[in-house]
């Protein structure tokens, strides 16, 4: 069994975690430069087993996509067609960051490393993965 790897897509930078070999637990990955990002992947999934990949829905509060939902359909098209192999799903990423800055300030992490927007991110997708399982979980159930 391959790994799940989500990704929370921004214009400059892109926060990836990743479960275990047994879809188990997510954790977080790193954080990379967006420009970066395809060649990132393809080099990552070439070393590890990775049997899908989960991309943030960005989405406002109201439903309607945000102002990166273009950027992500095109991020989303490439891979597709570059990487049939490796399925990309799309999970809605409402309110990740929201979640990820308060789950660093329950962590005890001070407001200088709060600032880490690199971190932020990192958090934001190891806390979308954590809901795609969950939500698979819920759906086998």
């Amino acid at each position: 069994m391959g790994r799940i790897l989500s990704i929370d897509y921004g214009r400059k930078r892109t926060g990836l975690a990743v479960t275990d070999s047994l879809q188990i637990i997510a954790g977080g990955l790193v954080t990379v430069a967006t420009a970066q990002l395809f060649d990132w992947l393809r080099d990552y999934t070439n070393r590890e087993q990775v049997d899908r990949i989960v991309i943030g829905e960005p989405r406002q509060t109201n439903g309607e996509p945000s102002e990166n939902w273009q950027r992500v359909q095109q991020f989303v098209a490439r891979w597709r067609k570059a990487m049939p192999g490796i399925p990309i799903e799309l999970y809605d990423e409402r309110f990740t960051s929201v979640l990820a800055h308060k789950a660093m300030i329950d962590g005890g992490l001070r407001k200088k490393a709060r600032q880490d927007k690199a971190l932020v991110d990192e958090i934001s997708a190891t806390i979308l993965l954590q809901d795609y399982m969950r939500s698979r979980k819920n759906v086998g159930s």
